[in-house]
């Protein structure tokens, strides 16, 4: 597929401004997983970058003479760069080119990721390690943002399968990858940054051929002065969380210092954005409760996630003795669950419910058990109870971390997806970075303590402590034999302290599942609020357009224009069309592709659990009506005869709802290939829509027949090429529900060759000039001799035609074409004198 700019939708149901651009068709789903393939390649870049380092941690550490404090801030330079630019990427998203602002975020990661392989001390690693996570940033903003601009909501489960599936095969992997790297000598823990680069090439290129999406257009006011503030003041208070209790006290002068100053920078930020026409996190977004809520939950499933598993290579490595490789099978029931739970939520919500909220309080449960399992394990409980924990966990964790997404994004506009989406992940990662801050400055105290516990009863260990470096240096095998035994089980009960904080930090999470209200998942890239603006819009225009004209944006109608004059889009109409009668009512009218209403069309109204509630059959103006008993989620089924049978969902509330049906008839088209009656097989048969799209290909039968099924009724160009003949372009006609026979007959084209002779020496002419006329004098064809004197020209039709070949004085000589095989030989020479 050829590389595509981006644009923006045109809007012909209103007049144009000036920061809009017209825009693509909705992608296809193939043009989506071709997308995907790109994005999902990038995320295993990211995930897998993460996993292999996190899991070589250990031996990095000791190898470059590291503490635990340094431990932390390897992991908490990525999330602290990464949390303060997420907001940053996203905003620029609804500005500017997603495609490249991806692209630039796999180049920086990328970056950072080779630069970390080259470091020589804890500190450049760490610096390093802050780079990526600027690329990393916009890899987790920009990846929902994108989804949710190919995909509307409701569609949108059946792809978080996909981000799933990659983060369960990135964090498998990952580790197991990192461990063997860690343990071939040869290779060493260097290669663990450099071992993606192969992988970010190939996703750069792959976004850049296939990657397609809608951008905004509008005037450009990026706010420098909030993001200044915001930035500076999330990292303030990230920088405190993770120094505080290390490098001094958190009741401390220091603590005010980073505490006031962040504290001021981001109550500038509020000002600012609260003026700013194009705020980096809009402020207006949190009156929606749905956003406030999972927002607030996201934080928690932050802080529980990363605080608590990014500890997990600690425990089994130091206080369980697993090498690295093992220590990342051990990981592989937690990522199990995760894989399982979010790929079958998605597409149980996507295929059957159109609920979030049943998975949102069941993960909330879930993890909040896996959770407080997890607190109760030492450095003797049995492995077979930790991967049942870490599975639960994996679980919770997987129901909860894209559909609190989903719900954002469902209750967001499509212009400020971009903005809205990257501050829920903005926020997670706030959550994370500060707990791992802060869960590993209670985890260095927690092995502290224990350590001197289990000391205490050996006489001279505390001072063999003290003067080899104490607890802090995580180089454990260099410690003496009784010693390593009780660093190893400091470690593995301090680790359990840790998860019960982060145990109490997800009952947060629980309690703001049980406040998101549901909503029914929209079928549209944008919000119901903006198809109205629409609607208010082309019924504004409606008044100047012509009678019976209908209003369009994208090419379809929008809703709001006149029902008189309007097929609905998706299903839904906007606006007061006169609902009949009272109660709890479906009804609509069913009309196919050019409008027209159908008659005889059975409707089938199911609840959530697929069971019949109702059925009614369009009258002869193609109305309905079905009488719903209670309020909910359906699913309205329409089929009749020849035409495709459609699924839309409908909520009932206390009243009657107005739901318009559109029916695509499977129109079909078929017919012969042949030359003088004689069909002709192989030919290859396109069919093009108004667009230039192709629609379907097929190779013509034994005898030349060929067939197109399940045609939505328009437009359509047929095009035949075969070998040997001429190429043949046919304008076609395809009603909804009827069968169009079209034969194609091709020309046989014709064939003209030759050689060109020197008249005098009898000798062929190489490298002589043949230039081909028809019979108007118009060049056909132009040809230069081989070494043995010959042209050939093809696909020639019959007719009167000119051959002029020059090398010597030029000649010139007329000839009639007939059949498919012509010869004309051609003598060159001077004349005599």
């Amino acid at each position: 597929m050829t590389s595509s700019t981006e644009t923006m939708p045109r809007a012909s149901a209103r007049p144009s401004a000036p920061h809009e651009s017209s825009a693509e068709p909705k992608m296809s789903h193939r043009q989506i997983l071709e997308a995907m393939s790109g994005l999902m390649l990038a995320l295993l870049v990211a995930i897998l970058s993460s996993t292999i380092v996190s899991n070589a941690l250990p031996r990095i550490i000791a190898d470059l003479h590291g503490s635990q404090g340094q431990y932390t801030w390897v992991v908490t330079a990525m999330l602290l760069t990464s949390t303060a630019t997420t907001p940053l990427w996203g905003k620029l998203a609804d500005l500017f080119s997603k495609k490249v602002l991806y692209q630039l975020a796999i180049t920086i990661f990328t970056v950072g990721s080779v630069l970390g392989g080259f470091a020589q001390s804890m500190e450049a690693l760490i610096g390093f390690r802050a780079l990526q996570g600027i690329g990393m940033g916009g890899l987790q903003a920009l990846i929902q943002v994108v989804i949710a601009a190919m995909v509307s909501p409701r569609e949108r489960g059946r792809y978080s399968g996909y981000i799933g599936a990659t983060f369960a095969v990135a964090t498998v992997s990952g580790p197991l990858v990192g461990g063997v790297i860690v343990d071939t000598p040869w290779l060493g823990w260097r290669w663990c940054f450099w071992v993606t680069v192969p992988i970010a090439v190939i996703a750069f290129i792959v976004l850049g051929r296939v990657l397609k999406l809608p951008v905004v257009k509008r005037d450009i006011k990026i706010d420098w002065f909030g993001a200044l503030f915001l930035v500076g003041g999330v990292s303030l208070l990230l920088i405190w969380v993770s120094l505080a209790g290390k490098s001094f006290d958190w009741l401390s002068p220091e603590t005010g210092m980073f505490v006031g100053g962040g504290v001021l920078a981001l109550l500038i930020a509020v000002i600012i954005e609260s003026k700013h026409p194009e705020p980096i996190v809009p402020l207006r977004m949190f009156a929606n409760p749905t956003v406030t809520m999972a927002t607030i939950g996201t934080v928690s499933v932050g802080t529980a996630m990363f605080g608590g598993a990014v500890f997990l290579g600690q425990y089994f490595q130091i206080a369980r003795g697993f090498t690295p490789t093992h220590a990342g099978l051990m990981t592989l029931p937690m990522v199990t669950g995760l894989f399982l739970s979010s790929t079958i939520s998605g597409q149980i919500i996507s295929r059957v419910t159109g609920k979030i909220k049943p998975f949102l309080l069941l993960g909330s449960v879930v993890m909040l058990a896996g959770m407080g399992l997890l607190s109760t394990i030492d450095h003797d409980t049995d492995l077979v109870l930790v991967g049942i924990y870490l599975f639960l966990m994996g679980s919770g964790v997987g129901m909860l971390m894209q559909n609190l997404v989903l719900a954002v994004q469902n209750a967001s506009s499509s212009k400020n997806m971009g903005a809205t989406t990257s501050v829920v992940t903005f926020f997670r990662t706030l959550g994370g970075s500060s707990g791992v801050s802060v869960l590993g400055a209670v985890l260095a105290m927690r092995v502290e303590e224990y350590v001197k516990e289990g000391l205490a009863g050996i006489p001279g260990a505390a001072q063999a402590m003290s003067s080899g470096g104490g607890t802090s240096d995580l180089d454990v095998g260099a410690l003496p034999g009784p010693i390593q035994t009780i660093v190893r089980g400091a470690y593995g009960d301090a680790i359990g302290d840790i998860f019960f904080i982060s145990a109490c930090v997800a009952v947060v999470t629980l309690i703001t599942a049980l406040f998101i209200r549901e909503s029914p998942l929209r079928t549209t890239v944008e919000s119901n609020e903006e198809l109205e603006e629409a609607g208010v819009a082309a019924r504004e225009e409606s008044t100047n357009s012509p009678a019976g004209e209908p209003a369009e944006v994208n090419g379809a109608p929008v809703p709001g224009a006149p029902i008189e004059q309007l097929p609905p889009v998706n299903g839904r109409i906007v606006g007061d069309l006169g609902e009949p009668g009272g109660g709890r009512v479906v009804h609509g009218v069913v009309r196919d592709s050019v409008g027209t209403p159908v008659p005889g069309v059975v409707l089938t109204l199911t609840d959530a659990r697929g069971r019949q509630v109702e059925r009614a059959r369009t009258d002869s103006d193609g109305a309905y009506r079905v009488a719903v008993a209670d309020g909910g989620s359906y699913v309205l089924i329409a089929s009749g005869g020849s035409y495709q049978p459609t699924a839309s969902m409908v909520a009932v509330g206390d009243g009657p709802v107005r739901h318009d049906v559109q029916l695509l008839g499977a129109g079909q088209l078929a017919g012969r290939v042949h030359n003088n009656g004689t069909g002709i097989v192989g030919a290859m048969v396109v069919l093009t829509d108004v667009r230039g799209e192709v629609v379907a290909t097929e190779a013509s039968g034994t005898h030349g027949e060929y067939s197109f099924a399940d045609l939505v009724g328009g437009s359509y160009a047929l095009t035949v090429t075969a070998n040997g003949y001429r190429p043949v372009a046919t304008p076609v006609t395809v009603t909804d529900g009827e069968q169009v026979e079209l034969d194609v007959a091709l020309q046989a084209g014709a064939e003209l060759s030759g050689v060109i002779r020197s008249a005098n020496l009898g000798v062929a002419v190489p490298d002589a000039r043949v230039t081909l006329l028809d019979a108007t004098g118009a060049v056909v064809g132009a040809a230069t001799t081989d070494v043995d004197g010959r042209y050939h020209f093809t696909d020639l039709p019959d007719g009167e035609f000119t051959v002029i070949a020059t090398g010597y004085p030029p000649v010139a000589t007329s000839l009639r074409l007939a059949g498919q095989e012509n010869t004309q030989d051609v003598e060159l020479g001077y004349p005599e004198v």
